[in-house]
């Protein structure tokens, strides 16, 4: 058996992959823009004081984006969207996202509750909130990556992700539990707070892990 690296090492390796998930998020977001800025029939046309109702709803959509030359690539669905115009926010209720990336590689997201700022920087995913970007080619060398939490922040502009909440954080056979965590992708820097528990799986077990998978 191969002797197994420094954890800092490997914790570094697993959390290499979360750059799909930023993009996964902007590309959410641009739909969601699209769709905020939608006119509406029937727009009142003197400007009312700001209050914090919604001044449209959908039920039960879905949205999908689709590449140049044809194939899928986002579809962003939910029970409820809302826009609150004194915010300018956009909540969903019991949202689910599929990113199809170019080379075929799933990313899905869902939550209870998503919340987005006008602007298209920030997307909050709350309660429940699970990310899964699928294996690569190799799956011995590139397996899934799974990320679940109650509440995970990400800041699209600088390329963060962060939660004050507890995550788990698994890639093949490798596990990280936290209790808080940022992750800057510029910087290539993860922290991890409070309590940590780590369990990294041998290269071997984790090569058989990323085939089985």
């Amino acid at each position: 058996m191969s002797p197994a690296l420094p954890w800092h090492w490997r914790v570094r390796e697993l959390l290499s992959a979360y750059l799909p998930l930023l993009l996964m998020g902007a590309l959410a977001l641009a739909t969601w823009w699209l769709v905020k800025n939608t006119p509406l029939p029937g727009a009142p046309s003197a400007p009312a004081a700001p209050r914090h109702e919604p001044d449209y709803t959908m039920e039960r959509f879905i949205v999908q984006r689709f590449a140049k030359d044809g194939p899928l690539r986002l579809q962003v669905e939910g029970t409820v969207l809302r826009h609150y115009p004194d915010t300018d926010t956009l909540e969903i209720d019991e949202v689910r996202i599929r990113a199809i990336g170019p080379d075929g590689r799933v990313t899905l997201a869902s939550a209870r509750r998503a919340l987005a700022n006008g602007d298209g920087t920030e997307l909050q995913l709350q309660g429940g909130a699970t990310v899964l970007r699928g294996a690569g080619v190799d799956a011995a060398t590139d397996p899934p990556l799974e990320m679940r939490g109650e509440f995970l922040h990400a800041f699209l502009d600088t390329e963060r992700v962060r939660s004050h909440l507890p995550v788990v954080v698994r890639r093949g056979a490798t596990e990280v539990r936290a209790d808080a965590f940022e992750y800057d992708h510029l910087a290539r820097t993860v922290q991890f707070k409070g309590r940590v528990r780590a369990t990294i799986a041998p290269r071997g077990a984790r090569a058989a892990a990323g085939a089985a998978g």
